[in-house]
């Protein structure tokens, strides 16, 4: 019901010096009961800023895990964010000055435009065998920022918080694949909560999809 996610508690590290990493709207939060299941999380606007965390005061993840998260997440974005046909329609859905063009070459010579790389997101995944996850952050047309597939949003591409851990699953790959038009867009209801096969993009489900216990 609240509508940021907690941040840490004050005497752990100075973390309490950070911004909540805060979720736009109360549909993707999860329920109380399923609390324990949330994972720590952190999200940066680029590698520096988590370089500067982890030599301060991190609680989870150090340079190493900085350096190989933002690479993973950079390919993540570069195989999975969404591909439009031209720049107007990317911008309808991800916000004017927000899209460039398609940084990997397409397979026929198509181009396509697609969301910015606007930064990423690491979470301590203890639950699934150790590790520090990445998932890249782009922008939504709410002036928000969200994963690739859309199916989590927040306020800002920086902060703390925690997260369910399905955050940090991997969208449908877009590479390769035709770039979507905008009778496409408007026919799956736009960019949003649950990706549609093979496509990235998804039908209105009225909000992003909500996790329970």
């Amino acid at each position: 019901m609240p509508d940021a996610l907690a941040a840490p508690e004050r005497p752990r590290r100075m973390r309490s010096r950070r911004v909540a990493l805060a979720l736009a709207g109360a549909t993707i939060l999860t329920l109380a009961a399923c609390e324990d299941k949330k994972v720590d999380a952190e999200a940066f606007p680029d590698l520096e800023s988590c370089l500067a965390a982890a030599k301060k005061d991190s609680l989870f993840f150090t340079a190493d895990d900085c350096n190989k998260a933002f690479a993973d997440a950079k390919k993540n974005w570069e195989e999975t964010a969404p591909r439009y046909d031209s720049k107007a329609v990317c911008e309808e859905q991800h916000g004017v000055g927000n899209c460039g063009g398609d940084p990997v070459a397409q397979p026929g010579g198509g181009f396509s435009f697609m969301p910015l790389f606007m930064g990423y997101m690491l979470g301590s995944m203890l639950g699934r065998g150790g590790g520090v996850f990445s998932q890249p952050m782009i922008r939504n047309s709410a002036n928000g920022y969200t994963t690739p597939n859309g199916d989590q949003s927040f306020a800002s591409n920086r902060g703390t918080g925690k997260v369910a851990p399905s955050t940090f699953n991997r969208a449908p790959a877009t590479i390769g694949k035709a770039p979507m038009s905008a009778a496409q867009v408007r026919q799956r209801g736009g960019f949003g909560s649950s990706a549609t096969r093979g496509t990235g993009v998804t039908r209105s489900t009225g909000g992003a999809r909500s996790y329970g216990g």
